[in-house]
């Protein structure tokens, strides 16, 4: 099952937490990592369980599960710029007059009001959320309806389209199965909408598609009209590609519609200005340190003295380094046995100690 389908049929509480859990790993409903059960993670000299470990890497990677929600597209969201800009504030714990001043609108009252909007519309979602599931639980008998694409540019009346009515579809248009060549593309546009989803199949999320690889794929399709279809793929929201059209990629809507970037992990030092002390650690996605900040900033870091001279000091004194890298295997296993060598190696080499540092020996 691809991120996308996982994303949209996690339950609230599923997707409030972040992650789904089956018999044998926990899986990232933001960005499709899995967390494999019965293996320990070791980072920063501490040990994480698989469970933990996902919250972690939810932490490190994403910010938070709030930060992702709330930067998806308004059109998953129904969010303005506005409120979403509103809604992130108020998750950081500021006051009404603190909003205010920050976003330089109104005055308190108006901040109020919001706040009295949004409780407005998460009553009314409420409602909704009922009265859908009571639709469902009375109409266990109704016609079962293929559900547009996500990424879909407008849905209309040309998405009414029935499971059996695709299947029959199908198997008019591709007679020798849906590997198979296509006899036509001149055809209603409804009908075309169940063609290019089929199609859309034959491409991998998350991989990126040279304009000559993608055309191999499809002539394979229909070489008489391939460029027709590329060009649907793009109109119909199936598939996006860059400005100059020499790449393109299958559409994810949890995600952002560019190719899943390189997960990068390494080693790290955070260095205060003031003294020069250094401490060292490794962690996975290094590119993106808000955990390790967010740890500082709340005064939960594990290494006390690092915790105590931030205190001290304050943040502007710190800066986070990245000493070494290199790009995530897919094997959890190898990316931490390859973490602990490479954090071994610069801990010998700049001997974080004492008055050098923050590690222990």
């Amino acid at each position: 099952m691809k991120t996308s389908e996982q994303f949209w049929n996690a339950s609230l509480e599923e997707i409030k937490n972040g992650y789904i859990e089956d018999e044998n790993c926990f899986t990232c409903l933001l960005c499709g990592e899995q967390i494999e059960k019965g293996i320990i993670y070791p980072v920063d000299r501490v040990l994480y369980e698989a469970q933990k470990y996902m919250i972690k890497h939810i932490e490190d990677v994403h910010g938070s599960v709030f930060e992702y929600l709330n930067s998806l597209d308004k059109k998953i969201t129904g969010l303005s710029e506005h409120q979403s800009n509103l809604l992130n504030l108020f998750y950081q714990g500021k006051n009404d007059h603190e909003v205010q001043k920050d976003l330089g609108i109104g005055s308190a009252s108006t901040i109020r009001n919001h706040r009295f909007t949004f409780k407005e519309k998460e009553r009314q979602s409420k409602i909704f959320l009922v009265l859908m599931d009571l639709l469902k639980e009375k109409n266990k008998n109704a016609v079962a309806v293929v559900k547009p694409h996500k990424t879909a540019t407008m849905v209309d009346d040309r998405y009414a389209i029935t499971e059996e009515e695709n299947e029959k579809l199908l198997s008019k248009y591709f007679p020798q199965g849906i590997t198979g060549k296509l006899t036509t593309f001149s055809m209603q546009e409804k009908h075309k909408l169940v063609v290019l989803r089929e199609i859309t199949k034959r491409f991998d999320r998350g991989r990126t598609y040279k304009e000559k690889e993608l055309n191999e794929i499809l002539k394979n399709v229909y070489e008489n009209d391939y460029v027709a279809i590329r060009r649907y793929l793009i109109e119909y929201g199936f598939m996006d590609r860059n400005k100059d059209c020499s790449e393109y990629w299958v559409k994810d809507s949890t995600i952002s519609s560019q190719p899943t970037e390189k997960v990068i992990s390494g080693v790290y030092q955070i260095r205060n200005t003031q003294n020069q002390k250094i401490f060292i650690a490794s962690g996975r996605n290094i590119s993106k340190l808000n955990g390790i900040r967010f740890d500082l900033k709340t005064g939960s870091h594990r290494n006390k003295t690092l915790q105590s001279e931030w205190n001290q000091y304050g943040e502007d004194a710190f800066v986070f380094e990245i000493l070494d890298s290199f790009e995530e295997a897919e094997d959890p296993k190898n990316v931490t046995r390859e973490l602990k060598k490479l954090e071994k190696k610069w801990i010998d080499k700049l001997q974080p100690f004492g008055e050098y540092g923050y590690n222990k020996k």
